[in-house]
């Protein structure tokens, strides 16, 4: 099998190219490096660029003419962002999406494999692929326009797709090659990272939720677990997308399918580092919820997974990546990265 996996050179898309390449997966990969690092590329086949140059896709298929599937990383996924900039999102994340369709089904490639997101459901435990959407976001706005796209195209082309909606994402390349990209990140784990390094309190913000310690509830699930999850839904791609399997176009939840509390997330990672990280306990922030955790029993069905990684491990695979990151990727000019 080759695949060709569009933002490979990113924190995902790094991540399932390097499991596939592990399990004897081909892979080709499309990258502009806008978000993306070389470093996450080196030694693989790549092509710099973006995912709705056609021409590019062109020569890249005549290149690789038994290209089986396509997997789709490639997207803007800051919510502060896409607040200031929806139309930039749309364009990166709607648009440039509906042109790779038509590329990939010009060249005869009519198996897609979407990277998506949770961030389309409410909040709430248990959340199952027939919960309604509601996403709060133009970020997750663009992901739901975007999927309701992909169905409909499934519909009326040969092309057939299966949007995997995940939700936190956590941990590293278990061997090192790869890992979150940006120098400060803003999801939780990051923070609790960079606060745990600087000798400052962690910011619970909320502990008043009706969850069973009062802080929110998220579900994280080791990004590594999530490559398996892409390639699984690879290797049994066209018996998912079957009528027996559903039918074109198929949905599927990826996480832990249980959720961690913010102090349950504190606790875990004090007995990673064995050390206590004292906890600021704020109000409740504009725009935060209690949080949502999934039912992932369809992935399990059809993909016969689940995850197979701690929370510690993630925890301990995000710290070893921060020791080692800013040895593996060069600096960037300007500002942080």
């Amino acid at each position: 099998m080759k695949v060709l996996i569009i933002g490979g050179a990113g924190f995902i898309g790094s991540t399932i190219a390097s499991r596939c390449l592990d399990e004897g997966v081909e892979v080709v990969i499309l990258d502009d490096l806008s978000t993306g690092r070389a470093e996450f590329v080196d030694g693989r086949t790549w092509y710099e660029g973006r995912s709705d140059d056609g021409p590019l896709i062109d020569r890249i298929f005549a290149q690789h003419p038994d290209i089986n599937a396509a997997v789709g990383c490639a997207a803007k996924i800051v919510v502060p962002e896409s607040v200031a900039a929806p139309l930039y999102y749309y364009n990166e994340n709607v648009v440039a999406g509906l042109a790779l369709l038509g590329h990939l089904l010009r060249n005869g490639c009519h198996r897609f494999l979407f990277s998506s997101s949770a961030a389309l459901y409410a909040p709430g435990p248990g959340i199952t692929e027939e919960a309604p959407l509601a996403p709060m976001s133009p970020y997750a706005r663009t992901k739901a326009h975007f999927e309701q796209a992909l169905e409909d195209v499934t519909v009326g082309t040969p092309l057939r797709a299966v949007s995997l909606r995940y939700f936190n994402p956590i941990g590293a390349d278990p061997h090192g090659r790869s890992g979150i990209q940006v120098r400060r990140p803003t999801h939780a784990l990051g923070v609790m990272i960079d606060k745990y390094h600087a000798g400052e309190p962690y910011p619970v913000t909320g502990t008043d939720w009706e969850t069973r310690d009062g802080t929110g509830v998220r579900d994280y699930v080791h990004v590594w677990d999530l490559a398996g999850a892409h390639l699984a839904a690879l290797r049994r791609f066209d018996t998912v997308t079957s009528a027996e399997g559903g039918g074109a176009y198929r949905v599927i939840n990826l996480g832990s399918g249980t959720g961690t509390t913010v102090l349950e997330l504190l606790k875990a990672f004090e007995t990673v580092t064995g050390r206590p990280l004292p906890a600021e306990h704020l109000g409740r922030r504009p725009g935060d919820n209690a949080g949502a955790y999934p039912d992932i029993a369809l992935a399990h069905e059809l993909l016969d997974w689940t995850p197979a990684l701690t929370l510690e491990q993630g925890i301990a695979d995000s710290l070893a990546w921060y020791r080692r990151r800013d040895t593996v990727l060069a600096p960037l000019e300007g500002a942080d990265a």
